[in-house]
């Protein structure tokens, strides 16, 4: 039986019961467990450390692509390596944000920026199916945009201009926002262009033109605030606006009606005026020509009678004879009947009697083989 009772007397708190007392290998044992969990602990903090380092030094790494450059930044500034800001195409290594920062600008690609301050409104749904607003009658200054032209009526004007870099480090950190300062640029010279010019002109006549001297303009610009990039062709497009645009139509229509008719009547002109020259010179050559048989017949004729003045001056009658019947000959060569009357040895007039009644003496044609 055991002799402590089972049941604490009345009145007296129970007494607390000493812990059973450790033995010595048990203790040993335990502190071995525990030096080896803290060891495994330290191995497996010490591993993932290392992990992170070299993934952190990892990171660092970054690609630039062929069509781009890159800058590296620390603490916000340029990090220049042999004098260079630049990164070319290739591997390359910096230290991870926040310490670098990696900033990639895209030299080698055409890059575009639009103006549309002097556009309608439009979306780009309406723009891939070619859709335009609806004409509403009136001007909407809050949602269209719109330029004035030199002789005061307004049109949409819109320009897509195609750049490349060509000195990342002034276009990224000379300005705030190099893009938004080259369509502020592109803006500026819509509305100047859009002074310079007619309505019609712009729209119509001369829309080439008035895309050059857009253009013209924006090349002024850059090279003035020295934006580091180069124009490449673009496209400047313009519009009368939609309320009027039947109206401009129909007396561009007019007018290349009118420009066709002036052309034509120019042609008919021309064509007559060359025939007509053409005519005075035949005509001028011609008499040039007769002149000139004429001045040498004349010639001919007084050299020959030069030549016959002293057989003249020897034998006067007989001159006279030869040319008579020299004349004579050449005048009765077609005559069909020929009298000749001798004169008479006294000197005396001859009768001459002629039967005009008779038939004509009939000459048959020579015959042909």
């Amino acid at each position: 039986m055991n002799d402590l009772p089972l049941h604490p007397p009345a009145g007296r708190p129970p007494e607390p019961v000493p812990p059973p007392t450790p033995l010595a290998g048990d203790d040993d044992a335990s502190a071995q467990a525990l030096s080896e969990a803290f060891s495994s602990s330290f191995r497996i903090v010490k591993l993932i450390m290392a992990v992170l380092v070299v993934v952190f030094l990892c990171s660092g790494m970054f690609i630039v692509q062929p069509n781009e450059q890159a800058i590296v930044l620390r603490f916000g500034r340029p990090l220049e390596v042999a004098g260079d800001k630049l990164r070319s195409p290739g591997w390359h290594w910096a230290w991870p944000y926040p310490i670098n920062e990696v900033v990639r600008i895209p030299v080698g690609q055409i890059q575009t920026v639009t103006s549309t301050t002097g556009w309608h409104a439009t979306t780009p749904e309406m723009e891939a199916r070619g859709e335009e607003p609806f004409a509403s009658g009136v001007l909407r200054p809050e949602a269209d945009g719109y330029t004035l032209s030199a002789d005061g009526n307004i049109m949409h004007v819109r320009a897509t201009m195609k750049y490349r870099i060509t000195d990342p480090v002034r276009f990224t950190f000379g300005f705030a926002n190099g893009t938004t300062i080259l369509t502020n640029v592109v803006n500026n010279a819509l509305i100047w262009a859009s002074a310079q010019m007619s309505a019609d002109t712009a729209l119509y006549k001369d829309k080439g033109g008035f895309r050059d001297l857009v253009v013209q303009r924006v090349r002024q610009q850059i090279r003035e605030l020295d934006l580091g990039v180069t124009l490449e062709p673009s496209d400047v497009e313009t519009k009368p606006p939609i309320d009027v645009r039947a109206s401009f139509e129909n007396v561009n229509s007019e007018e290349q009606k009118r420009s066709e008719r002036i052309s034509a009547a120019e042609g008919d002109r021309d064509q007559i005026v060359s025939k007509a020259q053409g005519e005075a010179q035949a005509i001028l050559a011609r008499a040039v020509g007769s002149s000139n048989r004429y001045v040498t017949a004349v010639a001919a004729e007084a050299t020959a009678f030069r030549d016959q003045l002293p057989e003249y001056v020897k034998d006067r009658q007989l001159f006279r004879d030869r040319l008579l019947a020299d004349r004579l000959g050449r005048v009765m060569t077609n005559a069909q009947e020929k009298f000749f009357l001798p004169e008479r040895p006294d000197g005396l007039p001859r009768e001459i009697r002629l039967q005009l009644s008779r038939e004509p003496v009939k000459r048959e044609a020579p015959e042909t083989r």
